[in-house]
């Protein structure tokens, strides 16, 4: 049994929201596809800013 697929969801979904939101933000072709770049290790970006936020 795979237990693992709704945590596959939840970052597919996360995925294309980032992906939205990067993307709309951009100004560039460049910028754009740095978006979405940035869009696939969102988690990363969350984990920091949260680290950072409880290290203050």
């Amino acid at each position: 049994m795979n237990n693992t697929a709704p945590c596959g969801a939840v970052y597919g979904l996360g995925l294309i929201g980032a992906a939205i939101y990067f993307i709309g933000a951009s100004t560039s072709f460049w910028t754009g596809v740095l978006g979405f770049l940035k869009a696939l290790i969102w988690p990363a970006f969350m984990v920091y800013e949260l680290f950072k936020h409880l290290a203050a």
